[in-house]
């Protein structure tokens, strides 16, 4: 249920669970932290769903057996947040909940023009994983973030381009050609040199 593909330097995740919501179970959530943790060559790392929602978060059944509270979500945003590469979520659709970590360690948000974003962690008794509020807070501010995680706001694509959550919207036909494009020049770029301007970026 999760898809790799590497064309030369880049390489693309798709969540493909369609069916479901591309809801995530521990399983899928492993295998996305291997590949997080195997991506070292990889000059660009896209992540994207199949189908039109990115992910609906923790499948349901497995959260109701303790998924919701796992480390796991932790693991696979930091694997993708201390990649050297570039990364980017290309978001094919809605985003939810704990998948929300994965897409706020990328480097790069594109979304669809019918994407929404939500995160009901506190109306389900949960807290969110540890380093999300941190990470969201840091694209788009603290009353903006608690809007979302305290006020549980579906934000759609239009603001949450406005508030910086998403980088660009694109259509659905051109979402991974603009991913693609926007990873061109690291693809081809030295490693090394590319990787300490993304750390430039961060400092």
């Amino acid at each position: 249920m999760i898809d790799l593909t590497k064309d030369d330097g880049v390489w693309t995740v798709t969540i493909n669970r369609p069916e479901k919501a591309n809801s995530l179970t521990l399983e899928m959530l492993q295998e996305l932290a291997q590949i997080a943790r195997d991506a070292k060559d990889a000059r660009v790392l896209i992540l994207t769903g199949a189908g039109k929602v990115f992910s609906a978060g923790a499948d349901l059944e497995a959260a109701r057996s303790g998924l919701a509270i796992s480390p796991i979500w932790e693991e696979v945003s930091g694997a993708i947040a201390d990649l050297r590469c570039l990364t980017i979520a290309a978001l094919n659709g809605t985003l939810a909940g704990g998948a929300m970590g994965m897409a706020l360690a990328c480097d790069v948000r594109l979304a669809v023009p019918n994407a929404k974003f939500f995160y009901p962690v506190m109306k389900l008794g949960f807290l969110p994983q540890p380093s999300d509020p941190a990470r969201m807070r840091a694209l788009i501010g603290p009353a903006r973030t608690k809007l979302i995680l305290m006020g549980g706001q579906k934000i759609l694509a239009d603001e949450a381009l406005a508030f910086g959550l998403i980088d660009r919207i694109c259509s659905a036909e051109t979402l991974l050609t603009e991913a693609e494009e926007i990873g061109a020049d690291s693809n081809i770029a030295d490693p090394d040199l590319a990787a300490q301007i993304k750390q430039m970026c961060c400092d």
